[in-house]
């Protein structure tokens, strides 16, 4: 394939039209990798989505689906397809940093579970892409290495922390890829950059091979163009897994027949002063569409909503504190240039643990190790796990009168690089209708509006996301909503 052709063939790809492409040998898994590595090469230099590029293992995976092809042999529906994987997820014999300058040095020893199922379904790894370190930002800003740009708008963010994954799929340097989602890191940088992220339930995709930010809240999903993709994906490595003991056996209930029998609550809670005027325009379009489907529509409370953030930035940091202790200079990776100084045992935990963490992670191990403190658990930690308890009941609640809800991503569309990073309560507002999901531990889809062609005083065509939240382990009700609602826009 000449150039021109292989942006073509790249440009707008969904796992469907790959497939079938792939099938009817418009081109073979080895033509169009190269041709995404030449367009990345091209592409990625404005963007910086990619951390790093694994050419020769990706080609080698290409080789074998070609392979099985010639043989006549049935190959998945991800056979080929190219991802690329948000960079605290670990592939075997792969750097994995997780953004982060203290495992600069560091290789994976293992695959990670989703990795696994991935690598079965013959899908092929472009790379690993940027993110904030640890996975503890909205912007993609907190990186140890590079600044991620928004596809949309380069003077903009992309949104956090698996900016570099929803960066990638909206610039076509990938058909699909992985993020992870503490607070709303898959389905915030999704809604920043026009693309679908799906925050699967707590527990219905293993999290072995992650690295760990905050374990009762974090969860690997996919992100990509369209709902459809998003749910295949999400089939294929979702599932219980032995080494995960937080992960359960699969029990995805089934999706309503008729889509008119779907009820949609709206929390009046979600829709208050401080919502962008572009973004409320964007969530009563996308109202009017989904109403116009026949969906019936109500109005319920969450009444604990407003204590969300605040409980979220008590758990999150004590998890932090816990999970990241292991990272002290000694096991894992080293900082190289550091060796000459360290003297002592000291040393080695004060100045790689000083140079390697940035300071958003910093202050985050100070303040989860504070609230865990002797004297402070009772008075933070405790208190914070029993307002998590009302934040879930409040879902419960709501869920007996409603099937699906919906709500902003983010109070703002993508906001300007270096706009928030002074202020780190303005960066942590950015997740303030994506953390209540977390703590609930319940599943939620980000959304692109399109609103676009209807709306011209859209706020620099950026684009908005809207959020469906389903029941636990209900995925299928909000992926049945939003393929519904794609067809219509």
């Amino acid at each position: 394939m000449n150039d021109e052709l292989r942006i073509m063939d790249i440009r707008g790809l969904t796992i469907k039209k790959f497939h079938e492409s792939l099938i009817k040998k418009q081109f073979s898994a080895s033509e169009i990798t190269k041709a995404f590595f030449d367009y990345i090469e091209k592409k990625d230099t404005e963007i910086g989505a990619y951390l790093r590029l694994s050419k020769d293992s990706a080609l080698s995976q290409a080789e074998v689906v070609d392979e099985d092809l010639s043989a006549g042999r049935e190959v998945d529906i991800l056979a080929g397809v190219p991802l690329a994987i948000k960079d605290n997820i670990l592939i075997e014999n792969e750097p994995t940093t997780a953004a982060s300058k203290i495992l600069a040095n560091y290789r994976a020893a293992y695959d990670a579970t989703v990795i696994k199922k991935l690598k079965q379904a013959g899908a092929v790894f472009l790379g690993k892409t940027n993110m904030d370190e640890f996975a503890m930002g909205s912007s993609t800003e907190n990186s140890g290495f590079k600044i991620t740009k928004n596809p949309h708008d380069l003077e903009r963010v992309p949104g956090g922390s698996s900016g570099g994954s929803a960066a990638a799929v909206a610039a076509d340097m990938a058909v699909a890829a992985l993020g992870s989602d503490t607070g709303g890191s898959i389905r915030q940088p999704a809604g920043f950059c026009g693309v679908v992220g799906l925050k699967p339930t707590y527990g219905a995709v293993s999290r072995y091979g992650l690295i760990a930010m905050a374990s009762s809240l974090d969860q690997i999903g996919p992100i990509t163009k369209t709902v459809e993709d998003a749910e295949i994906l999400f089939d294929i490595i979702k599932g219980k897994d032995q080494l995960d003991s937080t992960s359960v056996e699969s029990q995805i209930a089934n999706r309503k027949s008729q889509i008119a029998d779907y009820t949609i609550g709206i929390p009046k809670e979600y829709f208050v002063a401080g919502l962008n005027k572009e973004v409320g325009e964007a969530i009563d379009e996308a109202i009017k569409k989904l109403k116009s489907l026949g969906i019936k529509f109500k109005e319920i409370s969450l009444p604990h909503t407003k204590y969300a953030l605040s409980c979220y930035y008590i758990i999150m940091p004590a998890e932090v504190s816990a999970n990241l202790a292991r990272f002290d200079g000694i096991r894992y990776a080293q900082i190289s240039n550091l060796k000459s100084q360290i003297s002592n045992l000291r040393d080695i935990y004060f100045k790689q643990r000083g140079e390697g963490f940035g300071e958003e992670v910093k202050r985050r191990i100070i303040l989860g190790t504070f609230v865990l403190s002797s004297g402070y658990y009772d008075a933070y930690y405790s208190k914070a796990q029993k307002v998590r308890k009302l934040i879930k009941e409040d879902f419960d609640k709501a869920f007996k009168e409603v099937d699906v809800i919906l709500t902003p991503v983010s109070p703002t569309p993508a906001f300007k690089i270096g706009e928030k990073t002074d202020d780190p309560l303005q960066m942590y507002l950015s997740d303030i209708f994506t953390i209540p999901v977390n703590l609930a531990g319940l599943p939620a889809i980000s959304i692109p509006v399109n609103l676009k062609a209807q709306n011209s005083k859209l706020k620099a065509n950026l684009p908005i996301g809207f959020q469906l939240i389903g029941k636990h382990f209900h995925e299928a009700d909000i992926l049945a909503v939003g393929q519904q609602y794609e067809q219509v826009c």
